[in-house]
């Protein structure tokens, strides 16, 4: 999964595609070098982020959306917290809608189960404006698996049928670096959920407090993530990075599958 953030304010690459032409510029690059799907972002959800009205949200996504699907094949994913977002990009051609609060938000299942889209759900602490103040777990193993599942059945009594589930961690999302280390050296174990497992660590601070690295000069740091992550199984990474992500998750999922092989 590429990422596009549309938006002026990105950690990592705020204001290099919040053009409509640019977007699409680089979700071609994306495609070409091997992304099976786009995320399309119109707010920000780094730490510390500002909340953006609806309509501004919409303004930045829906033509984007629109134009991807008119010139690419991929999928399209729409990274939103919002009900009326997720309708209007899901008839705009999305396929997937990425909720970092999980269809928490009012009227969130109902607008994902009219949508008929896909759904990741993806688990946090606190809301983005405060969530690396302090987070705290007793588990986080335990309670990121316990969340999930909660909103697992939350979905299933709304009616969203779950093989259009996908789980999402939520790598950096309420969490120190303790609690980002003990989740992928786990990861494994949220498969017993019975869902695909997507992980976002492409650039994460997770690497500026273990490494002391910035933004961009993390990718060797999260292409390790990465094939960590598909070795444990993860079916998804969302990375800013598609060909060496691409590159080095094939070879992580070749080694997975030979080894799964061997033990039959």
């Amino acid at each position: 999964m590429g990422v596009l953030n549309v938006t002026p304010d990105s950690f990592s690459d705020g204001g290099r595609f919040n053009q409509v032409e640019s977007a699409i510029a680089r979700a071609r690059e994306m495609a070409s070098e091997g992304a099976a799907i786009i995320d399309v972002g119109g707010e920000s959800t780094r730490p510390g982020a500002q909340p953006v009205s609806e309509q501004e949200e919409l303004d930045r996504v829906i033509l984007v959306i629109e134009r991807i699907h008119r010139q690419t094949d991929v999928l399209i994913s729409v990274d939103t917290m919002k009900p009326a977002v997720m309708r209007a990009a899901v008839k705009a051609g999305a396929e997937l809608i990425n909720d970092v609060k999980a269809l928490r938000a009012p009227g969130a299942l109902d607008a994902a189960r009219e949508s008929g889209a896909a759904v990741c759900l993806m688990h946090m602490q606190g809301e983005p404006r405060t969530m690396q103040k302090s987070p705290a777990y007793v588990n986080v193993v335990k309670e990121v698996m316990d969340f999930l599942a909660q909103r697992l059945r939350a979905c299933e009594a709304a009616g969203i049928p779950g093989e259009q589930l996908v789980l999402d961690p939520g790598f950096g999302f309420g969490k120190s670096l303790e609690h980002n280390l003990g989740l992928l050296g786990n990861l494994e174990s949220l498969t017993a959920l019975g869902c695909p497992l997507m992980v976002g660590l492409s650039r994460k601070s997770m690497f500026q407090q273990l490494l002391n690295l910035p933004a961009e000069q993390r990718l060797h740091a999260g292409l390790a993530a990465a094939a960590l992550a598909v070795f444990q199984g993860a079916s998804i990474i969302r990375t800013h990075d598609v060909k060496p992500t691409v590159e080095t998750i094939k070879t992580a999922a070749a080694v997975r599958a030979a080894l799964h092989r061997g033990a039959q």
